[in-house]
Order: C-alpha cells, then sequence, then structure tokens
C-alpha cells in the first residue's frame, strides 16, 4: 500500500534491547528477564515483549500511507494520519498479554505447539491515540452499535504485516461491532506509546489496541478496516488461539468446535525469583503481577511459602503512593495489570507459589495438567518457583 511496506526478507529489522530474551529470530519474537519485568508499573517500551509474525514493515511516507475503511457501511474512506490526529486524544493505560505466555512452563507437562515463552510475553503501557468509537462515525456508525443498517457485526482489522500462516496474506482479527463503538471499551488506534510515537516494533505508524483481550486482537500496522457480517474469517481467528481440553490433540482436532478467545482469564507470576533459586536462610522478597480480562480488577493476590498448604495475601499496588481499590476508577487503571509484592522468612527448601482472584472472583487454576491444550494458550495456572536454602558452614 502507499507509505508502508512489508519486506520480503528480515534485512531491515529495528535494532532492539540487548537483554531481551529471544524466543524466535525471525520472525522476532522476544521477552524482557521476569526481575526487569516488574521494576515499574509502566512497561519501558524497550523492554515490552516483541511479537511478530514477519518482517517488520518499514514506512517511506507517512504523508502517503492511510487506512480504509470499508464493508457493510454507507460510506467508505480512507483515513489519513492527520484524520485519525484531528479527533480527540485519548491515553489508556493497558496490559497486553500474549495468549502464549508461560507456554514454555505448560510444554513441560506435554509437548505444545507455539513459540516458547516464559512469564514476560506482557506488558503495561500509556497508549495514545484516537477511540475506535469516534473513527467509526467518521463513517457514519453511531456509538454503542451492534449492527449497521447493511448487516455488519464485526470489524475486522487487516495488518500491512505477511506471515506464512496466511499463505503470505496479511495478519487480521476482529472484534465485534458493539465493542468497537463502545467509548467505555476504550478500543483505540494508536499512534503513541509511553508518551512517544509508536516504534516500529509495536505497530508504527497505527495499530489497534483492544484492552483486556488477548493480545493476537490487537493488530498492529494497520492496513484496513472491513465492517462484516460474520467473524474474521482469518488463521489467527479460525485455527490457532481457540482454548481446547486435554483431550484434543492434533489427530482429532475440530477448529470449527471452539469460539476464538477474547478476554484473558486471571493470571498471576512471581517476577523477583526465578523458576530455581539458592540462596541463603532469611528474608525473602516476593514481587510480582497480576492481571484479568475484560477490565476485571484484582481483588488480591495470595502466596503461599510452603508449596500451596498455607497462604498469605500480598499488598497491591499500580502507580506509586496511590492505594490500589480495584473498581474505583481514580483509584484504579481498570485494564491494567497489578503489582503485588510481600515477604517471607525462609529456612529450607520450599515451593513459594502465587494465585490470584479477580474481582468476579475467578481463581487462578492449581494444575497446568488441567488446563494443558495442544496450542499451549492461557496457561494461567498458579505459579510456583522452587527455592534452595544454603545452609551457611562456620
Amino acid at each position: 500500500m502507499p507509505g508502508i511496506r512489508a519486506p520480503s526478507n528480515y534485512s531491515e529489522e529495528p535494532p532492539r534491547h540487548p537483554a531481551l530474551k529471544i524466543n524466535a529470530k525471525e520472525p522476532f519474537n522476544a521477552e524482557p528477564p521476569r526481575q526487569a519485568l516488574v521494576s515499574s508499573y509502566v512497561t519501558p517500551t524497550e523492554f515490552f515483549y516483541k511479537r511478530s509474525h514477519g518482517p517488520i514493515p518499514v514506512v517511506d511516507d507517512i504523508e502517503r500511507y492511510s487506512v480504509s475503511v470499508a464493508g457493510l457501511i454507507e460510506k467508505p474512506k480512507q483515513l489519513f494520519m492527520k484524520d485519525i490526529m484531528n479527533l480527540p486524544k485519548y491515553n489508556v493505560t493497558a496490559t497486553l498479554q500474549c495468549a502464549g505466555n508461560r507456554r514454555t512452563a505448560m510444554s513441560k507437562t506435554r509437548t505444545v505447539k507455539g513459540v516458547g515463552w516464559d512469564v514476560s510475553a506482557l506488558g503495561n503501557a500509556i497508549w495514545g491515540g484516537a477511540k475506535l468509537a469516534d473513527v467509526l462515525e467518521l463513517v457514519g456508525i453511531p456509538k454503542l452499535t451492534s449492527v449497521t443498517p447493511a448487516g455488519g457485526k464485526h470489524v475486522e482489522f487487516v495488518s500491512v504485516d505477511r506471515c506464512k500462516e496466511e499463505k503470505g496474506g496479511p495478519y487480521k482479527a476482529s472484534i465485534p461491532l458493539v465493542q468497537a463503538t463502545n467509548p467505555e471499551a476504550d478500543v483505540l488506534l494508536a499512534y503513541e506509546m509511553n508518551g512517544e510515537t509508536l516504534n516500529r516494533d509495536h505497530g508504527y505508524p497505527l495499530r489497534v489496541v483492544v484492552p483486556g483481550v488477548i493480545g493476537a486482537r490487537s493488530v498492529k500496522w494497520l492496513d484496513s478496516i472491513n465492517i462484516d457480517s460474520q467473524v474474521c474469517q482469518g488463521f489467527f481467528m479460525q485455527k490457532d488461539y481457540k482454548m481446547f481440553p486435554p483431550s484434543v490433540n492434533w489427530d482429532n482436532i475440530d477448529w470449527s468446535t471452539r469460539r476464538p478467545q477474547m478476554d484473558f482469564p486471571v493470571q498471576s507470576a512471581i517476577c523477583s525469583l526465578e523458576d530455581m533459586n539458592v540462596g541463603k536462610s532469611g528474608k525473602i522478597t516476593i514481587k510480582g503481577y497480576a492481571v484479568s480480562g475484560g477490565g476485571r480488577g484484582i481483588e488480591r493476590v495470595d502466596i503461599s511459602t510452603d508449596g500451596g498448604k498455607t497462604w498469605k495475601e500480598a499488598s497491591r499496588y499500580q502507580k506509586p503512593g496511590v492505594q490500589y481499590i480495584a473498581d474505583q476508577e481514580e483509584k484504579s487503571d481498570k485494564w491494567a495489570w497489578v503489582l503485588f509484592e510481600t515477604e517471607a522468612d525462609v529456612h529450607s527448601n520450599t515451593v513459594i507459589v502465587a494465585k490470584a482472584v479477580d474481582t468476579s472472583a475467578n481463581v487462578q487454576p492449581e494444575k497446568v495438567e488441567d488446563i494443558w491444550n495442544l496450542r499451549g494458550i492461557l496457561n494461567t495456572s498458579w505459579h510456583r518457583v522452587h527455592v534452595q536454602v544454603r545452609h551457611s558452614s562456620m
């Protein structure tokens, strides 16, 4: 398309931070070290996980770049960056999480298919841009519309990005029109991240941000928006990112039996400790993140220092110095993660466990075996880390 292109190879990749743990090089997929992840409430852009399906698109001429909005609507339009930037600008603090976060741990139970991720395939950013609800008003769709007069019920986002899963075609995904046209859902066409212009890895010049939903629906490098009568028929909506029971394998799978995954279930992970730790007897700091989908807040985070026999509650916070109260607008960012912290006295070898509870009282499942699925998505089982105490010899 004019102004932007998808390269045919990986010779024009952007620079990346050397501390990132690379899980796949081409296409580039990487996450930060877990301890760096929880050092701040807002994730620095260079430490925000990188998830791509092909070479990173290149903008040659930002003046010529535009997004077409078409489909089951009365007045299709080409929108240029100036049109989008003329709309009211909103800043939304939202955590994006890859559906494959913690996949590596699930694979240890039984092998799964997909990019291996530790616990850092997520990040919390301040996204700046226009609300999709305002953009859709430009093409004659009023706010809070669930169906257009021509029968449009879904908003499909098509990327400039080309991927092998689409046989060289573009990456795409969709969300319901009623969500897209609801200003309270805070769906953005974002051109800023953490107060700066989006960088190439994160979707420059324009991306979708769908808060509370798995990252796969927040399409980067936006090419076009289509209003359709049905859910997007692309690979990543139909043949991926669906939650199957443990009994389904690659021989008996029927993709049509499951709906595309949207909201993320409640999740938490300990980030101040690695999976295996050796240390001295005494006080230990336990820090991590907890997050749920759909705008649900975190009601509590339970920590066990004896493998899950007894529990105590960790303190929760978002912005430094502000008491976090879930569901209170001035006290919390509804789309963002919550960081937690507690201290424990550890004097013998043990397993430290974290589990979070959201405001709908959803709780993480205890065992990964119970939620094992062949694509290794949504590993939200209790997060466990092992601590070995080294007794100093006198």
